[in-house]
């Protein structure tokens, strides 16, 4: 599951196998779309710095005690305000 932030962020809700990192995960949902978005709309590049879509940082959380349920609906309510 995925939202897209009202601003500057967007929440993924993934899962994978334990043996996967993270971090990994993230590194490469940025990699692939990064590059995607830049080789379908190239103008675009010129808007970021240094070419770079994604800034290298992020927010990650693990949700092992916490419901899908639970979470879809935390994210739903990001964009809501709530």
């Amino acid at each position: 599951m995925m939202e897209v932030g009202e601003q500057d962020h967007i929440h993924v809700f993934a899962s994978a196998h334990p043996k996967i990192a993270p971090s990994y995960i993230v590194k490469m949902l940025k990699g692939i779309s990064g590059r995607r978005l830049l080789m379908d709309f190239p103008e675009i590049k010129e808007k970021f710095w240094k070419g770079k879509l994604w800034n290298p940082s992020f927010y990650l959380e693990t949700v092992g005690s916490t419901s899908e349920k639970s979470m879809k609906k935390y994210i739903e309510n990001q964009n809501k305000g709530g």
